[in-house]
């Protein structure tokens, strides 16, 4: 099982997403081609309803504690209850371009 699928099996036991969305954007850093080690989260879950932004990032990294441990060097989470999900037009930010290692360095 490929590291993004191992995320998407446990968001999904973790938090019955109406909404579940794991993109592997690590082709936009600086590491070796098919790398599995940033990652961005769409997860819309009735579970969040009440819960502050920050308590729903810290149920996110609990339920990926082993990947976090491992191969997965960052995680952007968007995390949403149905209102607000339909509020932003069921649509999450897109990332900002990496400036990190030698990409920065290349722009100097």
């Amino acid at each position: 099982m490929t590291v993004e699928q191992t995320i998407e099996s446990r968001l999904v036991e973790g938090f019955s997403p109406l909404f579940l969305q794991v993109e592997n954007e690590s082709h936009m850093h600086s590491v070796p081609p098919n790398s599995e080690t940033h990652f961005k989260v769409t997860l819309v879950s009735d579970g969040f309803e009440g819960v502050r932004k920050v308590a729903r990032h810290q149920k996110v990294y609990a339920a990926l504690a082993a990947e976090l441990e491992g191969p997965v060097h960052a995680l952007a989470l968007h995390t949403y209850t149905p209102e607000e999900w339909q509020q932003r037009q069921e649509s999450a930010p897109d990332s900002p371009d990496c400036l990190g290692g030698s990409k920065r360095e290349s722009q100097s």
